[in-house]
């Protein structure tokens, strides 16, 4: 159990009403703090995690990565859409409903990190911005595993012309095109070229298009709805507990 782990949620098993029934991790949705707060807590123990020790991010749609060793103090989330660890046990969570989680890992050199990548932080580069802070801590492309979640797809996420156009001349792989021939953005697409570019070889996408799939929140199809999650986390050594060496 000392190598890496990855988790996605879907959004069943919680305590949140409608719209946002159930398993709602977002606390900024407008959803009952304290549904969000239970369903946080049954997914960590679900995953076999302390829910006190998972570090939660304010996205914003931007590439500043933050390195921690710990939850935020003060009870205030910078803004960062990429995190960083190199803390075994210690969680790293990124919240989704279409854009792309990013889950890395090289449980060699001891790091793991997680990444918002909607379309804007994608072409910001917040996910080579992630992995460059990994390898400031040892961590090498061609041993990092990745994992990307539920996202909409490429055949779902329609957007005006001009725009594909910004984001392929940016990211040419993230060019797409609906099921019903418009013009589209696929990020999940985008993401894994930036890491192939990289050299992470290892790489996993999910199928799940959350646009698709009712067994996943979607902005662009419910707007007012719930959060998915990605989780991340290396394991603790033997003998070793989480809160032993502070933290």
């Amino acid at each position: 159990m000392n190598g890496a782990h990855f988790a996605f949620t879907d959004r069943w098993g919680g305590v949140s009403a409608v719209p946002y029934e159930e398993l709602n991790l977002g606390g900024a949705v407008g959803d009952d703090p304290g549904s969000v707060r239970a369903n946080r807590t049954l997914t960590a123990k679900a995953l076999g995690l302390d829910p006190a020790h998972v570090v939660w991010m304010n996205q914003v749609h931007g590439r500043d990565v933050a390195v921690v060793d710990g939850p935020w103090s003060g009870g205030e989330i910078p803004a960062v859409d990429g995190v960083v660890t190199t803390r075994r046990g210690l969680a790293l969570a990124v919240l989704t409903a279409d854009c792309t989680p990013v889950l890395l890992a090289d449980p060699e050199a001891g790091v793991v990190a997680a990444a918002h990548a909607g379309r804007p932080g994608m072409v910001a580069g917040v996910v080579p911005a992630t992995v460059e802070a990994m390898i400031k801590f040892g961590a090498e492309p061609s041993r990092i595993t990745a994992r990307t979640g539920p996202a909409v797809c490429g055949r779902c996420y329609e957007v005006p012309k001009a725009m594909r156009d910004e984001v392929a001349a940016a990211v040419p792989e993230a060019r797409s095109e609906t099921s019903w021939g418009t013009p589209a953005v696929d990020v999940a697409a985008g993401v894994h070229a930036q890491l192939d570019a990289l050299g992470v070889r290892d790489r996993r996408a999910s199928e799940i298009c959350t646009l698709e799939s009712r067994d996943h929140y979607s902005y662009r199809r419910d707007r007012t709805t719930g959060r998915l999650a990605g989780y991340v986390w290396l394991g603790e050594p033997p003998g070793r507990s989480l809160a032993e060496g502070g933290g």
